[in-house]
């Protein structure tokens, strides 16, 4: 290349290290090689350069005039290296950086604001960026390294989670519930199969989570009267507030909305809904120190994680 330069900073090093030491084999010392090396280093800068850079020929090696004028350029090449090296050290002990992050539907839409906002307390210097999707999808997006970590809910489909860290982080309640004006109560789960249902689509892990504690209760969700599916879970909340059917949310969506009379809880006697939230990351990937202050402050529950969002139980 035209514009390759004519040293390299190992050469540079040498330059000094003679101009400290005032002799090749001192100079080789203080730099843990060999003589020679330090000699053949030197002939190729000379030659590279056309000029002479020391003097031999008394007992201690002085620099030349051409070697006074390298030298310093090369104090101030290797003091800018050393500073960028610090500035990339600092950069990593979280003088800045970016987080890019990945949640599944309730976990991105009710639980990492809060999360961001408490980190973002500690570390405002660190921008984040929130990626929302299923959980495949940003399992999908932790295994080609696109993503730093993540939280979701629901099963993390096994050809994925082979190559991922997956810890268990806390656990979500889902409950039935209706608009105010519901008038059932308590119904039982024989129930179920008559009440009009708004769910989201079949391949949501909520929608997944749902249906398997359905089976394991007796009952078929195929027959359950589905009067609306939604791609949302604030479309989901609407829909059941003006009284078009009953829905199974996460007490993490609907806690305002029970506690403020907008949304009903229909108790269904014997059946108990839980997930575990995960969060999970790519051991083979980079982790920059803004993703390790996160995940660490998720595990040991730091003072910015110490009130996790309502209706949410920690298991770290």
């Amino acid at each position: 290349m035209a514009d390759e330069l004519p040293f390299t900073l190992d050469q540079l090093l040498i330059v000094q290290a003679i101009a400290q030491q005032g002799s090749f084999r001192r100079a080789a010392e203080s730099l843990f090689v060999s003589q020679p090396a330090v000699s053949l280093q030197v002939q190729n800068l000379e030659r590279q350069l056309g000029v002479v850079l020391f003097d031999r020929g008394g007992r201690k090696v002085e620099l030349t005039d051409a070697g006074q004028v390298l030298l310093h350029y090369s104090e101030r090449i290797l003091k800018l290296c050393r500073e960028a090296v610090q500035a990339l050290a600092n950069l990593q002990e979280m003088g800045g950086g970016h987080l890019v992050l990945g949640a599944s539907q309730t976990v991105g839409t009710y639980v990492m604001p809060s999360l961001i906002a408490q980190y973002h307390r500690s570390y405002p210097q660190i921008s984040v960026q929130l990626l929302v999707q299923s959980t495949r999808r940003i399992a999908q997006k932790l295994v080609e390294g696109r993503l730093d970590l993540a939280i979701v809910g629901g099963e993390i489909p096994f050809d994925l989670q082979r190559h991922l860290k997956v810890i268990a982080l806390a656990e979500d309640e889902y409950v039935l519930v209706g608009a105010p004006s519901c008038a059932l109560d308590a119904p039982a789960l024989v129930d179920l199969l008559t009440l009009p249902f708004i769910t989201l689509d079949p391949q949501s892990s909520t929608r997944q989570t749902i249906d398997r504690v359905l089976n394991r209760h007796g009952i078929n969700p195929g027959q359950l009267n589905v009067r609306l599916e939604l791609s949302s879970i604030e479309a989901i909340k609407n829909a059941v507030q003006a009284g078009l059917g009953v829905a199974f949310l996460s007490m993490v969506a609907v806690g305002s909305d029970l506690e403020q009379g907008r949304l009903k809880k229909l108790a269904v006697e014997g059946l108990q809904i839980r997930r575990t939230l995960w969060l999970a990351f790519n051991p083979e990937r980079y982790q920059s120190q803004a993703a390790t202050r996160f995940r660490e402050g998720l595990l040991s529950c730091q003072d910015w994680l110490k009130t996790p969002p309502p209706h949410l139980q920690l298991l770290a």
